[in-house]
């Protein structure tokens, strides 16, 4: 026995330990992914989606606080990255500290209130959007922009534009990339073949509409929606936050580019009106999707329920007790001695 609780002993470490570096390779891949695609608004350079905030989240949400380690990790690779390690300087490791409390904090506040990571209920949608994104985000967009008007990277009237930008690619981050975590981790078994040509179909219909929508001269972004309730209605979460992930990254591509929709705009209208599509849009595909599906489960339950009354009236029809716990028949013969 003694040598099972050794190795047990010394097999939970090296698991934690690469999980973390797991998590802190996945948050540094997320963000040299992000910035692969910057804008520019009051001369401070910003990611329209910042990916990491997606991942951190969701690593908190599947693994718990221990995820911590892994993010603050990732933090500092991806600043190591920008910069040598002689160069870091004090705004440097404020940014890797709001960048991790900031995942911490959504953690947190979705722990309150019971959340749960299958998404399954329409307050479990209302509090990633609120809680997880929006509210806990401006962490890391305080901390973030506020140490650069400290050390004078940023001018202080500069503040409110660029706190805006790096608050939105942040919440931008968790509404789009955490769903997505959180449905690929707790994938089902594949879908029937009669549903794949339907699945085809939806792919075809993306690949062509969203192009079309993100880089058309003519403004027909609303075109993605009918796609969007397409997915969320046949396929419910991992069709809706897959078709968002796929269309929010094609519009991030047309606005970096400024073409389409995006062209002959200031940077400061491009942020506004990429930030304004991908916020309408996730929030449509993450709260259709709960509200479906937690109209499912409750049918469900209901068709249940009808089942177990059905065979309860039967069983009461027919002069036999209802199913279900009694006590045991009494033991003995026929009453002789």
């Amino acid at each position: 026995m003694a040598p099972v609780v050794g190795t047990r002993e010394l097999s939970r470490p090296a698991v934690v330990a690469l999980q973390t570096l797991a998590i802190a390779a996945c948050y540094f891949a997320a963000g040299r992914l992000g910035l692969m695609r910057r804008l520019t608004v009051e001369g401070a350079v910003f990611t329209p989606i910042w990916p990491p905030s997606g991942v951190a989240v969701a690593a908190l949400l599947i693994l718990g606080i221990r995820a911590g380690l892994g993010i603050a990790l990732g933090a500092l690779l991806v600043v190591l990255s920008l910069s040598s390690f002689s160069s870091i300087q004090f705004s440097a490791v404020g940014i890797v500290a709001g960048n991790t409390a900031a995942p911490v904090c959504a953690w947190f506040l979705l722990r309150q209130v019971r959340f749960r990571p299958d998404l399954s209920r329409l307050r479990d949608g209302l509090a990633l959007v609120f809680l997880g994104a929006l509210a806990s985000m401006t962490i890391s967009a305080t901390m973030d922009v506020g140490l650069l008007v400290v050390t004078d990277k940023l001018a202080p009237g500069d503040f409110w534009p660029v706190w805006l930008a790096w608050w939105v690619g942040d919440a931008m981050g968790v509404l789009i990339v955490t769903p997505v975590l959180l449905m690929l981790y707790a994938i089902r078994a594949p879908v029937g073949m009669a549903r794949w040509k339907e699945v085809i179909i939806l792919l075809v219909g993306a690949c062509v509409l969203v192009p079309l929508a993100t880089h058309s001269t003519i403004s027909m972004l609303f075109l993605v929606y009918p796609l969007l309730i397409w997915a969320a209605l046949r396929f419910e979460l991992p069709g809706s936050v897959l078709c968002a992930l796929f269309a929010s990254v094609m519009a991030t591509v047309a606005a970096t580019d400024e073409v389409g929709p995006f062209a002959r705009l200031s940077h400061t209208e491009v942020m506004v009106k990429l930030q304004a599509f991908n916020g309408s849009m996730a929030l449509t595909a993450l709260l259709l999707s709960a509200v479906i599906t937690e109209q499912r489960n409750t049918r469900r339950s209901v068709e249940r329920a009808c089942q177990e009354l059905v065979q309860v009236l039967e069983h009461l029809t027919a002069g036999n007790p209802p199913p279900g716990p009694g006590p045991p028949p009494a033991a003995g013969g026929d009453g002789r001695g």
